[in-house]
């Protein structure tokens, strides 16, 4: 199963070892997201200790996990198609993983309510994502 990864699952997945990480790190789920992700996820990296507690060479450990799992896309694969995304969700900085979704014509992993207000990418949330994954085993 392929899915853009929204930044809010996964800042999620890191808060604790949760479904959200059990999601993310399952060997069935593919998860693409646009190339600055990781880089956002490193420039919060003191915000992530406080409230992960966990230790630097944790949070090392999972960034180059994540490096390796996650596929990252470069925004000039996915920018041609910023202006269909523009019509399907207001927020600028949401618009990126509607951009990327459409591009691979994936859906996308969010638990954004807001996502689900348009009709033309597919959203998942980890609820609906962890009933998938539970049929499958």
């Amino acid at each position: 199963m392929d899915f853009v990864l929204d930044a809010n699952i996964l800042f999620a997945a890191l808060i604790k070892d949760s479904t959200t990480s059990e999601i993310l790190f399952n060997e069935h789920v593919q998860v693409f997201a646009p190339e600055f992700l990781l880089e956002e996820f490193y420039k919060h990296k003191d915000e992530i200790l406080a409230k992960t507690r966990r230790s630097k060479e944790d949070f090392e450990e999972i960034y180059e996990t994540l490096k390796n799992d996650i596929t990252l896309i470069p925004f000039e694969e996915f920018c041609p198609f910023l202006k269909i995304a523009e019509k399907l969700i207001s927020d600028e900085d949401d618009r990126v993983y509607f951009a990327l979704a459409i591009q691979l014509n994936i859906p996308i992993w969010s638990n954004d309510k807001k996502f689900r207000e348009q009709k033309i990418v597919k959203i998942y949330t980890t609820a609906d994502l962890m009933k998938i994954i539970e049929a499958m085993q």
